[in-house]
């Protein structure tokens, strides 16, 4: 995964630019794996999702490159996608600028627990909770918890 910098700032879910000699407020982001998918796969929610980070600071846990090899494997084994798809999909995913912020493990298990939820979830919401940035998901049961933990959310509209 690729780190943000702050010399160069760098714009755009799945887009690349750079921008220079321009001051603007520098939005962060939590973003979890269904959205560097969607871009990665081009999925209908793409463009959205380029629009709505544009400017913004990506930010994730470290499971985030963990959990986009485990979704990729699941397509090729569904045979969904071939081998070559998935090097390709991998390149662009993880092309896409994001720190990657440690979170309370034992916080994010204990989310998981109370809400009946998988883990890898669970540590997208802690990350939000831990620097009260706004979550960006396209998983409905993550934004289902999302609304009832009231962590803010970037939606589509």
């Amino acid at each position: 995964m690729r780190l943000c910098g702050t010399d160069n700032l760098e714009l755009v879910i799945g887009l690349t630019k750079r921008v220079s000699h321009r001051t603007f407020k520098h939005m962060k982001i939590v973003a979890d794996t269904s959205t560097f998918l969607a871009v990665a796969l081009e999925e209908a929610e793409k463009n959205w999702l380029i629009e709505v980070t544009e400017g913004k600071y990506l930010v994730a846990p470290p499971i985030l490159p963990y959990e986009i090899a485990n979704a990729l494997s699941s397509l090729v084994r569904r045979q969904n996608l071939n081998r070559s798809q998935v090097d390709a999909v991998w390149d662009v995913a993880t092309a896409i600028p994001v720190k990657l912020e440690p979170i309370d493990i034992r916080a994010a298990l204990l989310l998981a627990a109370e809400y009946g939820i998988y883990a890898y979830d669970a540590f997208f919401l802690q990350c939000s909770i831990m620097t009260g940035f706004p979550l960006l998901t396209l998983d409905k049961g993550m934004k289902f918890v999302a609304e009832k933990l009231r962590i803010e959310m970037l939606v589509e509209k």
